[in-house]
Parts: C-alpha cells; structure tokens; sequence
C-alpha cells in the first residue's frame, strides 16, 4: 500500500506557472506508475498525465500537451506536474493516484489517491 500527499495549489493569474509535488510512502514508490487527474465543480475526473514507473514513458491529455509536464525522482518517492501558461479552464482541484505496474489514463484503473490540491487561475 502507498500514501500519497499532494502539494503546490495555490491562486495564480492567467499565463502563470505552477509546480504541484506528489509525495509517495508506505511501499517501494518505483513499482508504481503514477498519473495526475483534476476534477473541476460539478465535472467527472478528468485525466492530465502519466509517467511510468521508471519515468522513461509519460502520456498526456490533450488539453495540457505542451503546456504541461510530468516527472518522478524514484529517489524522493515523489512526482511532479509542471503547469506552465495556465488558463482559467485549468481550475480544479488536482489529484496524483498510483498504480502497479503498468501506465494507464483511466482514473478507474488506479488503486491509491491523495486528498487532492487545489489549483485556482483567474483571468
């Protein structure tokens, strides 16, 4: 079993930049793959990104390529969304969750959360 906490939302302008941190404990953080999904009021969960469990492999929404970038240090136990030119549709609250193995972008396929960081951009 993994903990997973989230960190780094905050209120940030329009264009702005943010890095949110997932910090992992509680079993060998390297056997996971690791994803970021948001959830904006009143929408579903939304994927954003994923990494695989060596980092070498990362997948991302549409709506967040080139804009976005996720990244692990297996060292830290920690993975990283780096947001950049941030848009008001980017509000939500953002959740790492962790997986076994394998990379998928369903949220339904992965096994631990975290309680979530919110992510505020105003115009």
């Amino acid at each position: 079993q993994v903990q997973l906490v989230e960190s780094g939302g905050r209120l940030v302008q329009a264009g702005g930049s943010l890095r949110l941190s997932c910090a992992a404990s509680g079993h060998t953080f390297s056997v996971y793959a690791m994803g970021w999904f948001r959830q904006a009021p009143g929408k579903e969960r939304d994927f954003v990104a994923a990494i695989s469990r060596s980092g070498d492999n990362t997948y991302y929404a549409d709506s967040v390529k080139g804009r976005f970038t996720i990244s692990r240090d297996n060292a830290k136990n920690t993975v990283y969304l780096q947001m950049n030119s941030l848009k008001p549709e980017d509000t939500a609250i953002y959740y790492c969750a962790a997986r076994p193995l394998v990379t998928r972008k369903e949220s339904r396929e992965y096994d631990y959360w975290g309680q979530g960081t919110q992510v505020t951009v105003s115009s």
